[in-house]
């Protein structure tokens, strides 16, 4: 399970920074309209909406499980922050499958 979360990890990198990169091309660094975006229409709110809840209800997982010897979740939640949630949880579920060996 170890490398199908590493490849989940590398995945979750890629794919949604390529959608990212289009924007940028597209709009420049336009933070506002990229913030506006993200709640155009209802199906785009609701992808981010749902990934807000998801991410946060995970950051309080981790911070509930650092007591029982897992990893510390600041480097995850930069991850979930800069890059996204599809890298930050297989990249904590790495974590704690190479930690097991």
């Amino acid at each position: 399970m170890k490398n199908v979360y590493l490849a989940g990890a590398i995945i979750g990198t890629i794919i949604p920074y390529i959608f990212f990169f289009q924007f940028i091309q597209l709009e420049g660094l336009n933070i506002p309209l990229f913030m506006s975006s993200l709640f155009a229409n209802g199906a785009a709110g609701g992808f981010s909406i749902d990934l807000l809840i998801t991410s946060f209800v995970f950051w309080v997982y981790m911070f509930n499980k650092t007591k029982d010897g897992q990893p510390k979740p600041y480097v995850f939640i930069i991850l979930n922050l800069t890059i996204g949630l599809s890298c930050a949880l297989p990249a904590y579920f790495y974590w704690i499958e190479k930690n097991k060996e």
